[in-house]
């Protein structure tokens, strides 16, 4: 059973280690983190990386701005330790948060891995009239439905029966009316070229060619298309929830991508917030 601390936090997978460029991990809708237990476990992606998880506790109702000021002041006291290269990884719901992050406060990471991104998520249509449909269930039947959504959420065969048992339970976490609100929050999400045109920052987009909740091919060839220094890597077969997946390896991604980090010294950096 998932337990969480009443405010948005870090997790510690693994025991800190500071002489390691920082990865920061934001979560999809579920928000508990621990979704990258597989990439952590599996493909040891400790190794070259000291991880924090975002943490979004189950019945949370923060807005864009508060759940982006609320990671700023977090990465900030991360910073004020240790100066050292950040990464932001962000996975459908993260994605968006990612970017947001990236826009208000550029000075504060190095590079960004955006997994799926829901930016593009008013461009469903199907998707758009489909969110509002929590908010007429009852909250028994939501919890039960839940279930029926795992093929949309992530290609099942292609995961462990153990990250199937982990992406259901992660789901199920989520109170209702926070998912109604973070739906309602993806609804309203939106980055415009001109942003995206200021993101000084090296971008990997991974998208999935069998991701059945969004159109994430199309949206990594918008993001490449508009943030200067984007690079794409398009994932066959891969679905939304492709963490998970047995055969991909987050770690091999970034090294075929040169998207590891340098072992050189991180410069001094600002802590001012645009």
């Amino acid at each position: 059973m998932l337990r969480f601390k009443q405010k948005i936090h870090w997790r510690c997978p693994n025991p800190p280690q500071p002489d390691k460029p920082l990865l920061i991990f934001f979560p999809g809708m579920d928000g508990t983190g621990s979704l990258l237990r597989h990439q952590i476990e599996t493909f040891n992606l400790g190794a070259t990386f000291d991880i924090r998880c975002l943490s979004i506790p189950p019945d949370d109702l923060s807005t864009w701005e508060q759940l982006t000021q609320s990671v700023i002041g977090l990465l900030g006291r991360e910073i004020r330790l240790h100066q050292r290269p950040v990464y932001l990884c962000g996975e459908s719901f993260g994605g968006c948060l990612a970017l947001q992050v990236a826009v208000v406060a550029p000075n504060l990471l190095d590079r960004i891995i955006l997994v799926n991104p829901a930016s593009c998520f008013n461009q469903q249509t199907w998707l758009l009239w489909g969110s509002y449909l929590p908010g007429w269930v009852p909250t028994p039947i939501y919890h039960v439905g839940v279930i029926g959504l795992l093929p949309f959420l992530g290609s099942l065969d292609r995961m462990a029966p153990r990250e199937s048992q982990d992406l259901l339970a992660a789901m199920q976490s989520v109170s209702h009316p926070s998912s109604i609100w973070r739906l309602n929050l993806l609804r309203e999400f939106e980055i415009h070229p001109h942003q995206l045109a200021k993101i000084p920052h090296p971008v990997l987009a991974i998208a999935s060619t069998h991701d059945l909740l969004l159109p994430s091919v199309n949206e990594s060839h918008r993001l490449t298309q508009f943030i200067p220094k984007a690079q794409k890597v398009i994932l066959k077969n891969s679905g939304h929830a492709c963490l998970l997946e047995t055969e991909i390896n987050l770690i091999q991604i970034l090294h075929a991508q040169n998207f590891l980090p340098s072992q050189k010294p991180k410069i001094q950096r600002s802590l001012s917030v645009a």
